[in-house]
């Protein structure tokens, strides 16, 4: 449109500038002759239907751009929606996690009062041994349940983002999670 609108401020100085005395329509005067190619070429672009080319190019450009924010927009709803599901059994894996440690105490006092019943000094060693015992257990239930959810939640996420997304928008969620995580951590 640039080199257009140029081109037309050219042609319609140049003709001032050399312009010839006599009659205006005469093709011996440059400002008839220019005014005539311009309204010619004008018609012409009119004529082989360029203005609706430019108008079609550029609603078929605003519907393209309307369809990749609506998607995005169901991407960002999806993955809100995932985010919460996650939450949901991240909770749950919590709350699991606080029975088996739950659990782990009870066996261990158990075992402290049948060690009370033998002897002393066998107490002493069985009520270390049961606390070591509580520790480790929490720390292995509580790993166990943390790796077993990770991997559970990768492969579902995987697996939903393999049927549901294509590559350019699994690279686009890609790299929104990273910059969530990011955000989250800082």
């Amino acid at each position: 449109m640039k080199k257009l609108l140029t081109l037309g401020l050219m042609l319609a100085a140049t003709p001032a500038l050399a312009a010839e005395e006599g009659p205006f329509f005469s093709l011996r005067n440059a400002e008839f002759v220019i005014g005539v190619a311009f309204i010619a070429f004008i018609g012409a672009l009119i004529y082989f239907g360029v203005p609706k080319m430019i108008g079609r190019m550029l609603d078929d450009r605003a519907q393209g751009i309307k369809n990749s924010l609506d998607e995005a927009r169901l991407l960002r709803e999806e993955a809100q929606a995932l985010l919460v599901s996650y939450e949901a059994k991240a909770r749950e894996v919590t709350a699991q996690s606080a029975r088996i440690v739950e659990g782990a105490k009870a066996e261990a006092e158990m075992a402290a009062a049948q060690a009370h019943s033998d002897l002393q000094k066998s107490i002493a060693r069985k009520l270390a041994a049961a606390e070591e015992q509580i520790e480790s257990a929490v720390k292995s239930a509580e790993a166990a349940v943390r790796d077993r959810a990770i991997s559970v939640s990768v492969a579902v996420a995987a697996d939903l983002l393999k049927r549901q997304m294509t590559a350019e928008q699994a690279a686009a969620s890609v790299d929104a999670s990273i910059e969530q995580v990011a955000a989250r951590l800082h």
